[in-house]
């Protein structure tokens, strides 16, 4: 990562890296149930009525476009099998955020000087590992950190001292609720430095064409999808190996 100001090289210990990642579990997994169990209108698993007046008529499209696209907690979410829920996370939750992450390439190599788009590119592909570990049964916190150190941080943290596990607090269920809980996620990611650009990166041609004002937004967005893509699946294989206990 490209610093901003010229700072001394500091090699961040397992057991930093395990402190970090574990405070962040802890704030993912209460967004993540924010997701699925936030329906204040109760739309989700409404039922149509033919007698509705107008105004339930509007309820019953916006329950119809629920379902249609399959969120946690809807009678389609409760169709899909493993696969297709892990797809959901990875293509719909993960491309949406991937296009915060990419935001940055619209100006080009400017944006390579900045640590911002790997500070995002981690926290997006961080949220939707978790969100995969969970589809696969896997809640237990020192597994998906682990699972998120081998797979973002290239560390084993098998032998890593580990300290008192932080206390998870539930999140609100409101905008400003989730934009702060974000935040404090990005800001532990900052705080473990050098360890962001270990991530799954777009490949090297469209890393190439993300330099390029105008079309690197869209460059980036394609490379940073697909690097998603690769960080889920080495994420289920790492599960399927190491997390059999859950």
């Amino acid at each position: 990562m490209v610093s901003l100001l010229p700072t001394p090289e500091v090699t961040l210990s397992d057991t930093g890296v395990a402190d970090a990642l574990e405070r962040a579990v802890g704030i993912i997994n209460p967004l993540l149930d924010v997701l699925w169990g936030t329906d204040p209108l109760g739309l989700k698993r409404r039922d149509a009525d033919s007698d509705d007046g107008p105004l339930d008529k509007v309820a019953d499209g916006l329950s119809w476009a629920l379902n249609a696209a399959d969120v946690p907690g809807t009678r389609g979410w409760d169709d899909l099998d493993t696969d297709a829920r892990i797809r959901w996370w990875v293509r719909r939750v993960g491309a949406l955020n991937t296009v915060v992450v990419a935001s940055p390439g619209v100006f080009g190599a400017l944006a390579r000087g900045l640590p911002i788009q790997d500070l995002l590119g981690f926290v997006n592909q961080a949220m939707v590992l978790c969100a995969v570990a969970r589809e696969l049964g896997v809640t237990n916190l020192d597994t998906q950190v682990r699972m998120l150190a081998e797979v973002l941080c290239e560390r084993d943290l098998s032998d890593a001292e580990r300290g008192e596990h932080p206390q998870s607090e539930p999140i609100p269920r409101t905008p400003v609720g989730v934009a702060k809980a974000l935040w404090q996620l990005a800001g532990l990611f900052d705080a473990i430095g050098d360890e962001l650009a270990k991530r799954p990166h777009p490949s090297r041609p469209l890393r190439y064409l993300a330099m390029l004002p105008g079309i690197g937004g869209a460059a980036a967005f394609l490379g940073e999808r697909r690097a998603l893509e690769r960080a889920a699946e080495d994420a289920c294989r790492w599960l399927e190996d190491h997390a059999g206990g859950r």
